[in-house]
């Protein structure tokens, strides 16, 4: 079993339970399931989720975008937005935001209302900055990586461009207009591995949502989650882990020691 010093990489062994000793001799035990022994063994490919994974872009403008919703009367904070809609392609986005304004107003959304929360997050779109330790991660893992992202095409190569990834990943960048069916669906997953010709069970997806964990593990990949996003708010980690994630990182200095 992997060993560390703090609670920051939580691995999982084959009897579903993990336990961790730490420097001062405590442990921490939960409930887990099977996982290959993470920590041993070195992946053939390394996936990264785009938006709070490599960049921190789901915080920016989120309390924004749940004023915007309050206003229309969508009584949602910017940890339920996290929850209900982080990992979505664009038109699962859409659709489930549509069906959430329709519960509570019993009538459709005005034309422009999908258009200007869209607005209110790309206001701050000159903020976005790195997560810490993205670009040495993507570096370590050059000629093995790839990033798959719900983004556009062209919204997620800008992104890239903005914080100075997309020459560490290029050409191994999928969007979700590559493919049929957006996460939770594994289709976006497996055709990084068939386009990087690797096996999905050589692959570690690194995600940070409920949708792209269960994405991933559907393409029968290992699945870190990942917590280093500023958007990380009480009990994502819990729920990552129910949605099937191996084990966590909280940062990539963590994550490192794994893919390494």
């Amino acid at each position: 079993m992997l060993q560390t010093p703090s609670d920051t990489i939580l691995p999982r062994n084959d009897l579903g339970t993990s336990t961790l000793n730490f420097g001062g001799g405590g442990s921490l035990s939960f409930r887990t399931r099977l996982c290959q022994n993470v920590g041993l063994m070195r992946y053939a490919a390394v996936i990264f989720d785009c938006d709070g994974v490599l960049v921190d872009s789901e915080i920016l403008g989120l309390e924004d975008s749940a004023a915007y919703l309050r206003a229309h009367g969508l009584p949602w904070s910017g940890a339920d937005l996290v929850r209900l809609f982080t990992g979505l392609r664009d038109d699962a986005f859409r659709r489930r935001l549509i069906d959430g304004y329709r519960k509570a107003n019993m009538v459709d959304p005005p034309a422009d209302f999908f258009d200007g929360l869209i607005d209110q997050r790309r206001r701050r779109r000159d903020e976005l900055r790195e997560v810490a330790g993205a670009a040495d991660a993507l570096r370590l893992t050059r000629g093995r990586n790839a990033v798959a992202s719900s983004s556009r095409r062209a919204v997620l190569h800008d992104k890239l461009k903005r914080v100075g990834h997309y020459d560490l990943v290029a050409p191994n960048i999928y969007s979700g207009d590559d493919v049929a069916h957006g996460k939770p669906a594994p289709d976006l997953f497996l055709h990084a591995a068939d386009r990087l010709g690797v096996a999905p069970r050589d692959c570690l997806v690194v995600e940070d949502s409920v949708n792209g964990v269960a994405a991933g593990v559907a393409a029968g990949m290992a699945v870190c989650a990942f917590l280093g996003g500023g958007h990380c708010f009480e009990g994502h980690r819990e729920r990552l882990e129910e949605a099937g994630a191996s084990f966590a990182a909280a940062s990539f200095s963590d994550l490192v020691r794994v893919i390494g």
